[in-house]
């Protein structure tokens, strides 16, 4: 369950987050709905089945952060690093990712669809048979890896 105080901090915004984020970094199971966190250090953060529909995470640093089973779907993460994060289960459909990197991200049962990947850095990720993409988008030239074990 998610720390209220982090809860707090988040709908505040970046600079209250920032300052913030160096004490706890579960955000588990929180209601952030539209938040604007655009250019937060969340790397390691803990955001495990967060409710982050049309949030605004452009330019955050997401690096390592745990997001399995959230839904971000209409969310902006333009911009965003997302390097070797754990997305598995979450819902991105819709969501802005242009210019994101999500190299070495796990991606298993991702929903990607009508998301837009303009330009993301998806090299080494990992996907499975479950990972639904945008209509048109080949993860082979993108350079993803399928686990076809799950």
């Amino acid at each position: 369950m998610a720390n209220p105080q982090a809860l707090t901090a988040a709908k505040d915004g970046p600079d209250a987050w920032n300052m913030y984020v160096h004490q706890v970094l579960d955000l588990s199971e929180g209601k952030l709905n539209g938040v604007d966190l655009s250019g937060a250090h969340l790397n390691w953060c803990i955001v495990r089945g967060a409710e982050l529909t049309g949030a605004d995470l452009s330019g955050a640093r997401l690096s390592g952060a745990n997001l399995s089973g959230a839904n971000l779907s209409g969310a902006n993460l333009s911009g965003a690093n997302l390097t070797g994060a754990t997305l598995t289960g979450a819902n991105l459909r819709g969501a802005d990712l242009s210019w994101s990197d999500l190299s070495w991200a796990n991606l298993g049962g991702v929903d990607f669809r009508d998301a837009d990947l303009a330009g993301a850095d998806l090299s080494w990720a990992v996907c499975d048979r479950s990972t639904r993409w945008p209509s048109g988008f080949d993860p082979a030239a993108a350079g993803i890896r399928r686990d076809m074990t799950r």
